[in-house]
């Protein structure tokens, strides 16, 4: 009888484990779906045996193998690197076994061609979804003869576009994608053209990223906008002329956004973070990373939505904590905060946060240098996830944080030189759902102790260890065996 599984993960390892896959398929009636992204060596007989070993594969991940490229003693490239490659052969092979395939993903297959594009197009007929971001040799011609081809397609991603130009066939092709629902043209040269011939084809799209993108403006996002109001996801990372009337004026086409980035809009200020949540009634997740929050007074009418859940506002050195009580405010129902490297925030706006949305599962404190300390005296129910790395929190606070915290199952402590053994304890003895702990740089804290945080919490399953530890091979594999992987720091 075969096995239950239908779905495979087998990314990032160092080798493609061929002869386990090939048992595997003699004992699996339909795997479906494999992710082999980041695996050492993969080469074009590779995939010709995941295609005769699983024929009914629907989703497929061979992106960014790692070929480990490096150099021989005498200095000159080895070409041990090379000595398996994914090339259009590969493709073919995988293509013409996968007559059920969906989605795959085929970006960082640098030697890979058009040609790879047109095998999956002529005999992939239920394809809905292609990824080919860092293919350096497939073109704007093989793009748009995949999106002429390929009628079901619902998905493509891809990056670096226009360089040095936009092809016609490339522009004209969009008029053939009336199944396109997801566009990615990352950290790509557009222009209000092509913005304007994607708006014109008038397809079913709801998600679009532009991140990092180049040669557009106001115009052209502003004519696309208009055409697609019923958007739920859009990226525009990067889009450096946005500022905040530019966002008001696009806000009346977000009425059905779920997700928006404007990370790296350094123009933005309070007033678009607090318009956004005020004017998009369904937004849930926002970025606004690296902008210019924490300048600017907060627009007049102050709206709360119960709808958002993850703020990213990370890199904003003038965000304080009176934008942070603000936030706590308008959102209540907030799980999900990362304030990374805000220098501005002090304790007393993350505790302000804290104390008003009582669903935060993940809080993101790191390298916040106004925060000295962080004890709690309120419970956290939900909070999952704590990255206070560099923190100068003590073994105080960390114990309170041990003793409020009681479902907490990551904590990244790193470069926090005031916590001793006595605060790690705390954790561990209240923590009964923790499964990670990093204790890099955290030099006072002594490495005798290891041995009874793994057999006092049998939920742990990884520690990095202070910097300058190393476990000995018999340590490691002591600790593996009550399921914890202690990694030197």
């Amino acid at each position: 009888s075969g096995l239950p599984l239908t779905s495979l993960d087998v990314s990032c390892h160092k080798g493609f484990p061929l002869l386990g896959l090939k048992c595997l398929a003699s004992k699996i009636r339909i795997l479906t779906e494999l992710n082999c992204s980041n695996i050492g060596s993969l080469k074009d007989s590779d995939l010709i045996e995941i295609g005769n070993c699983f024929p009914s594969l629907e989703v497929v991940d061979i992106s960014y193998p790692d070929h480990g490229c490096g150099f021989s003693p005498n200095g000159s490239l080895d070409s041990k690197s090379f000595s398996g490659l994914v090339t259009d052969y590969g493709i073919l092979g995988l293509a013409s076994s996968l007559r059920r395939l969906r989605k795959i993903d085929l970006s960082g297959n640098t030697f890979i061609t058009d040609q790879a594009l047109v095998s999956l197009s002529s005999n992939c007929m239920f394809l809905t979804e292609i990824g080919i971001r860092d293919c350096d040799f497939i073109t704007q011609n093989g793009i748009a003869l995949a999106i002429r081809k390929t009628g079901n397609l619902k998905s493509i991603f891809m990056n670096g576009i226009g360089i040095p130009s936009i092809d016609v066939c490339f522009l004209d092709s969009f008029s053939y994608a009336r199944s396109l629902c997801e566009l990615d043209l990352s950290n790509s040269f557009i222009s209000d053209e092509l913005l304007c011939l994607v708006a014109e084809a008038n397809l079913p799209l709801n998600k679009l990223v532009l991140s990092r993108c180049f040669c557009f403006t106001f115009d052209g996002i502003y004519f696309l906008l208009s055409k697609y109001q019923f958007l739920a996801y859009l990226d525009l990372e990067g889009a450096n002329f946005l500022n905040d009337e530019s966002i008001i004026e696009l806000a009346k086409f977000f009425g059905n956004l779920t997700f928006i980035n404007l990370s790296l809009c350094s123009k933005l200020t309070n007033s678009t973070l607090f318009n956004l949540m005020g004017n998009c009634p369904l937004l849930t997740i926002i970025n606004m990373e690296r902008t210019n929050l924490g300048v600017e007074a907060f627009p007049a009418e102050i709206v709360v939505n119960p709808r958002v859940k993850s703020l990213h506002l990370g890199w904003n050195n003038n965000l304080n904590d009176e934008c942070m009580k603000m936030a706590s405010y308008v959102c209540p129902n907030l799980e999900v905060l990362d304030v990374t490297y805000c220098s501005g925030i002090t304790e007393e706006g993350i505790l302000e946060v804290l104390k008003s949305c009582v669903q935060i599962r993940c809080l993101e404190i790191s390298r916040c240098q106004g925060v000295n300390n962080l004890e709690l005296d309120f419970e956290l129910p939900k909070l999952e996830v704590l990255q206070a790395e560099g923190l100068a929190i003590n073994d105080e606070a960390l114990a309170s944080i041990g003793k409020r915290c009681g479902r907490l199952s990551r904590l990244n402590l790193e470069g926090c030189l005031n916590v001793t053994a006595r605060g790690v304890e705390g954790v561990i003895v209240n923590c009964k759902a923790l499964k990670e702990m990093n204790l890099r740089w955290c030099n006072n804290v002594s490495v005798d102790i290891v041995a009874w945080m793994v057999l006092s919490r049998p939920s742990l399953r990884k520690i990095t260890l202070p910097c300058g530890s190393v476990p000995t091979a018999n340590q490691r594999n002591f600790f593996l065996r009550h399921g914890c992987l202690v990694c030197q720091g």
